[in-house]
């Protein structure tokens, strides 16, 4: 019974440590280059052990890259990464494109949806004197008719 327990938390913790918990896959093709893509990240996080060594919260105690862990290392491999610089050249200053030219109107106006508002009510007392206003108009009319 024991054994099976320890197994299945060997399980889980493999399913979490290769990402199956996070997406949801629907073809095992897709599964699978999951799974090489996972070791591919992990990989990544091995071979940058060394860049990754000097970098640590001050409650960590300092450590030999031989023994940091694949979370650390992934927790520092955003600084490695900023160290290492980039193969892209410097950005040329540019100007602005061509545009609208300034001072003409915009031709080409964004659509506009109606807003789908109901008719104001008129509050309770506003009908009621409303409704007394028709009875005694109603009234008056009987009387000069008849």
């Amino acid at each position: 019974m024991q054994y099976g327990l320890l197994l299945e938390h060997a399980f889980r913790f493999i399913k979490s440590r290769l990402g199956w918990n996070k997406p949801l896959l629907r073809d095992p093709a897709a599964a699978d280059r999951w799974t090489w893509l996972i070791i591919a990240c992990c990989a990544q996080l091995y071979l940058a052990r060394p860049l990754a060594a000097a970098i640590r919260l001050p409650w960590q105690p300092p450590q030999p890259p031989q023994t940091m862990t694949p979370g650390r290392v992934r927790a520092g491999f955003r600084h490695a990464r900023q160290a290492l610089g980039s193969p892209a050249s410097i950005a040329k200053p540019g100007k602005p494109g061509p545009g609208r030219p300034a001072g003409s109107k915009n031709k080409n106006k964004a659509p506009r949806q109606p807003v789908g508002k109901r008719n104001p009510r008129p509050h309770s007392t506003a009908r009621k004197r409303e409704e007394q206003r028709k009875a005694t108009r109603k009234r008056e009319e009987q009387r000069t008719t008849g």
